[in-house]
């Protein structure tokens, strides 16, 4: 097991090291001066030459991607070029919208997608896993950008019991914030419950035919209590590597869905420093969504080790 951790652990760190490099030298390496591009064509020679010094482009790359990597280490971003603000600061803010909705859109989707999958193929063959696996099928097919503005008609414009868009601060009315976030919850998790509900389903079936299955069957289980105490459980790894996948997708998917509700999140920061030009707050942000995601991937190799002993055994 610690063999097993070990070798996850490395490869994020190489992950990550290998994220920050292209992320640095791509923007870097972008066609033109940088600071040119960020201050726009009318600028003067002066002022482009002032931004240089004041970005440190004018040292060489190899000095200032060291000082990049060592000020994140140590929680400093840089200096946001538009806002003046520290981009530390400001990504810390926008994770407090982006991070309480990414886990309500995720906890959403397993609340919905599990049990349709399990009910669907504990009904294999049946008129109602046709119609359940039909409605995930369309699920699948809406955009989530789209279903918002459904739920927005529907419960804002038309019942009228939650807000169209905006958000209120946590510190404001904490009840007013997880209003605000209910549906661009919905609006990121229900497309993502119809996608794990097909692998739920199609990974329970696929148990159901497994030697260990008629084992269970022929000491006495009926075959929901075998696909219960037996088939459940084998029947997550590639469901956990779906939940993984998903809650990669729901933090890095906010910046259409923030820009729909007008949600001030991690998102909205993104596509607003990109609209202006602001490189160093795009790579810091890049950087966070990197460690984010590369995290959710990390905890789901380790919970593989828990849910197949396998893992823990042989440690690959």
């Amino acid at each position: 097991m610690i063999r097993y951790v070990l070798i996850r652990l490395l490869g994020f760190v190489a992950t990550l090291l290998g994220a920050a490099i292209i992320t640095f030298f791509v923007l870097d390496l972008l066609p033109g001066d940088p600071a040119r591009f960020m201050l726009g064509i009318t600028a003067t020679p002066e002022s482009v030459a002032q931004l240089r010094q004041t970005l440190g482009l004018d040292a060489p790359a190899p000095e200032r991607f060291f000082g990049w990597i060592g000020g994140m280490l140590s929680g400093d971003f840089g200096l946001s070029y538009t806002q003046r603000a520290p981009i530390a600061g400001l990504i810390a803010e926008r994770m407090g919208i982006t991070l309480p909705l990414a886990l309500m859109a995720m906890l959403l989707s397993i609340a919905i997608g599990l049990p349709i999958g399990i009910a669907a193929a504990r009904r294999r063959g049946t008129a109602a896993d046709t119609t359940l696996m039909g409605l995930m099928q369309i699920g699948v097919a809406i955009p989530n950008f789209w279903f918002g503005m459904l739920l927005v008609l529907l419960f804002a414009v038309a019942l009228r019991w939650l807000p169209p868009g905006g958000f209120v601060p946590w510190s404001q009315s904490p009840g007013g914030a997880f209003a605000s976030l209910i549906l661009p919850a919905l609006a990121l998790g229900v497309p993502q419950a119809a996608i794990l509900a097909r692998v739920m389903r199609t990974a329970l079936v696929d148990v159901a035919g497994a030697d260990f299955i008629r084992t269970a069957r022929a000491k006495g289980l009926t075959r929901q209590q075998a696909l219960w105490r037996h088939g459940v459980r084998n029947a997550l790894l590639p469901v956990l590597t779906i939940l993984g996948l998903q809650f990669a997708y729901l933090i890095a998917g906010t910046v259409i869905v923030e820009n729909v509700f007008y949600l001030p999140g991690l998102g909205r920061l993104i596509f607003t420093a990109i609209s202006e030009r602001d490189l160093i707050l795009v790579r810091g942000a890049i950087m966070v969504l990197v460690v984010a995601v590369s995290l959710t991937m990390l905890l789901v190799d380790l919970l593989y080790a828990g849910v197949d002993p396998r893992l823990r055994r042989s440690g690959t």
